[in-house]
């Protein structure tokens, strides 16, 4: 980490280097917090969460039972082990649960008065989170595997759905109608994401793996596709010319600056792009049974035999920036 920190100072690494560097190793360090719990109110499997974001105390679950549960994570009984209780939730019981799995939950992004939930249902439902009752609800031909509200809009309510269509379906909540579709896809949307950094820029993935962005203002709509090979014809075969991922493109997000967005297919790839030029940075996440998650980077020096000790290199075989950069366990210990 000092190696990182010294390259910063005298300008000889990117800045953002380092920030990722250090995201990697708390990443790496996570454990099960052993001092809170989280109340079980879910029989069946727990598909989405969403924290709001004004003051981080309030946490949405959606089940695939069609359960919706708001929890309270403040340690309001001030002990050292505590559980997170649930404050309601809307059970089988409520006259308006969904009937099917819920996919999405969302805080609206503004206050906690409101939320929103999608479903396999073909519903997107509004709610108020006084009274728990709907305030409208969209309905739509096909299941719902998505829904986003922007983080940052000031100038549209919009939610961006994904559903069974390969039509992106874009609702307003003022006029509560859907107001205009984005096509492009040849198969379902399977994800939506807006941008956090400009509010009319919109990120969708679909089972036909590609994954497009969006200018809603524009008649055209889609701004650009995403190309694994970054535009390489000679790497790419006819059928993989012009997608993100050789499968389904099930997941997306974008980074909290929204300088690069986050993809995951059903090709067993995470791929990280430049979200202002669609660039895949060709950096690699693996997930591994071994119960870790690790981030790949191309080689930084010439790989070493394996005769040979590492230890025996001399040192300026070394770039200097990337030393102390990585510890394991069994080195701390």
């Amino acid at each position: 980490m000092l190696g990182f920190i010294s390259a910063r100072q005298a300008g000889l690494d990117d800045p953002g280097r380092l920030r990722r560097a250090e995201a990697t190793r708390r990443v790496l360090s996570l454990e099960l917090n052993k001092d809170r719990d989280v109340e079980r109110i879910h029989r069946s499997g727990v598909n989405t969460l969403d924290i709001e974001p004004v003051e981080g105390r309030y946490m949405l679950s959606g089940g695939s039972d069609g359960v919706i549960v708001l929890y309270d994570l403040e340690n309001l009984s001030r002990k050292p082990s505590y559980t997170c209780k649930a404050l309601c939730s809307v059970g089988r019981s409520h006259p308006d649960v969904h009937r099917f799995s819920v996919e999405t939950v969302q805080w609206y992004p503004h206050d906690t008065g409101m939320f929103t939930s999608s479903s396999f249902d073909k519903t997107l439902k509004i709610w108020d989170t006084n009274t728990l009752q709907p305030a409208d609800v969209f309905h739509f031909e096909g299941t719902v595997y998505s829904h986003h509200m922007s983080p940052v809009a000031t100038k549209h309510c919009l939610i961006a759905v994904g559903t069974k269509s390969p039509k992106v379906q874009l609702c307003d909540l003022k006029s509560g109608s859907c107001s205009h579709i984005l096509q492009g896809h040849r198969q379902e949307v399977l994800a939506v994401s807006w941008s956090p950094r400009h509010e009319y820029v919109l990120a969708t993935a679909s089972a036909d793996n590609r994954v497009k962005l969006w200018d809603v203002r524009r008649a055209s709509g889609c701004l650009r596709t995403l190309d694994q090979h970054n535009e390489e014809k000679s790497k790419a075969s006819s059928e993989a010319a012009g997608t993100a991922h050789n499968g389904r493109v099930n997941g997306l997000c974008y980074t909290n600056d929204g300088l690069h967005l986050l993809t995951i297919g059903t090709d067993d790839r995470m791929r990280l792009w430049n979200s202002s030029t669609g660039e895949n940075t060709l950096e690699l996440y693996s997930g591994s049974k071994d119960c870790n998650i690790l981030a790949w980077i191309p080689a930084l020096r010439e790989p070493v035999p394996d005769d040979v000790s590492e230890k025996s290199l001399p040192q300026q075989h070394l770039n200097p920036a990337y030393e102390d950069a990585w510890s394991s366990s069994d080195d701390e210990g």
